[in-house]
């Protein structure tokens, strides 16, 4: 009987069976935040305990309020920094930060085939490379950062094949959505998604990300794709003194695909080629519908950033509905406020050299530093009660960004033409003519 990636990757660190349903794990990284990690470094300290497994596995950094806004705040950051520079840990600070499931891959800390936690729920973004990533409570995070070791439940796997080609204006974004109306929001719990099929191949890095990084919201453990070409292509520059050629690379990480002959708990089947602009309606992220049903629907505010959408890709995509055309530009709807938050430094400074960053700015956009912030409501965009926000978020929760605030999920481009027209617009009649009135 064959394995899915999931169980190869658990037999590879697998150090202790305690039960039939549950496995211990060696761990290739541990990443810290300063919301979570202080509790589990103090409480460390406190035990006496005040060492890490292997400096070299771990990184920190400032991202969920940056920079503080308060003492609380501060605090946090304080605890974090101090411990990473006791430990000799990586730590990336105010202004060489970002969100961190954007800014970990992109400095190449994470690679196919390794086992990862951090004490934050999209951990799971890390899957889109091949890896097993999980979001962990402050107990199995002391553990993991004492002892780099964490225990799992036995995999199980829900395999999501997907077929044909986003079409213009159709997104990952709408893609996950699509998975997530379908599953439910615990139609996958204690289950790892192998997002697989010509569709996924088709995507980028970027986008891949966007999958994994939203399939806990269908009550995954983790999102996985199996690593190919496009996965060597980005990690290429650090993974180069490793390897002869990419070609190389590639042939050792087939090993991390699925046998044909792999038992999966659940199958389903989606055809990409068939999706329009969705967003997200009530307080679930699998309450979905598409943009035309909304139409029409007004929002005080927008949001494009976070961990999900606040990648160079995602402001590309807004932008590219934002651009003014000869003699004229766009500008953001009267009345509202529209917020952009690069997800890393790196991903500001591109935006900055591309001129992306001056089309927001000239449609009216605050442009923020990267921070995770308004994503859940604690700074740079918190809603007031009773207002509406579109936003490239993942989670639609009840006060997420804000205590009776309604949040509005949808892709960067849906977001951008909503901004531009107050209310939820297809970002498709932006193309090339002014839309439709």
């Amino acid at each position: 009987m064959g394995l899915t990636i999931a169980e190869k990757i658990f037999a590879r660190h697998l150090l202790d069976t305690p039960d039939p349903e549950h496995r211990v794990l060696k761990l290739d990284r541990v990443f810290c935040h300063e919301i979570t990690t202080p509790l589990a470094i103090n409480d460390l300290a406190a035990r006496g305990w005040d060492r890490v497994f292997d400096r070299e596995k771990i990184k920190a950094v400032i991202d969920h309020v940056s920079p503080a806004k308060d003492g609380k705040t501060a605090l946090q950051g304080k605890i974090l920094r101090d411990w990473a520079g006791r430990q000799g840990i990586d730590f990336f600070d105010i202004g060489r930060n970002g969100v961190c499931h954007a800014l970990f891959p992109e400095k190449g800390f994470v690679r196919p085939g390794q086992t990862i936690i951090m004490g934050d729920s999209h951990t799971c973004t890390y899957g889109a490379f091949g890896a097993f990533a999980a979001g962990v409570g402050t107990t199995d995070l002391e553990v993991g950062i004492l002892k780099g070791v964490c225990a799992f439940r036995s995999p199980r796997t829900f395999k999501i094949e997907v077929t044909g080609k986003l079409a213009p204006g159709v997104f990952a974004k709408d893609l996950i959505l699509r998975i997530i109306s379908l599953v439910g929001t615990g139609g996958a719990t204690d289950m790892i998604i192998e997002f697989t099929g010509e569709g996924i191949r088709r995507l980028t890095m970027e986008e891949r990300m966007t999958l994994c990084n939203m399939a806990v919201e269908a009550g995954a453990t983790s999102g996985i794709v199996a690593p190919d070409e496009e996965t060597v292509g980005y990690l290429w520059p650090f993974i180069r003194d490793d390897w002869e050629s990419p070609a190389q690379a590639l042939e050792a990480y087939r090993g991390l695909h699925s046998d044909p002959d792999a038992v999966w708990e659940k199958t389903l089947a989606v055809d990409a080629g068939a999706l329009e602009p969705l967003v997200t309606v009530g307080y679930k992220p699998d309450q979905v519908k598409t943009v035309r049903e909304l139409e029409k629907t007004p929002v005080d505010q927008v949001y494009i950033g976070s961990c999900t959408n606040g990648r160079i890709g995602d402001l590309r995509a807004a932008a590219e509905v934002l651009k003014p055309e000869v003699g004229r530009g766009r500008k953001i709807a009267p009345r509202l406020r529209a917020i952009v938050s690069p997800a890393t430094t790196l991903v500001f400074h591109q935006a900055l050299k591309e001129g992306l960053l001056d089309i927001f700015m000239e449609a009216g956009f605050c442009v923020t530093n990267p921070t995770c912030g308004a994503c859940l409501g604690m700074s740079n965009g918190i809603l007031a009660e009773g207002e509406v926000c579109a936003s490239t978020t993942n989670r639609n929760f009840q006060g997420r960004m804000g205590k009776g605030g309604m949040i509005h999920l949808m892709s960067p481009a849906t977001a951008a033409a909503t901004a531009l027209e107050g209310f939820i617009v297809n970002s498709r009649l932006y193309r090339g003519r002014e839309i439709e009135k």
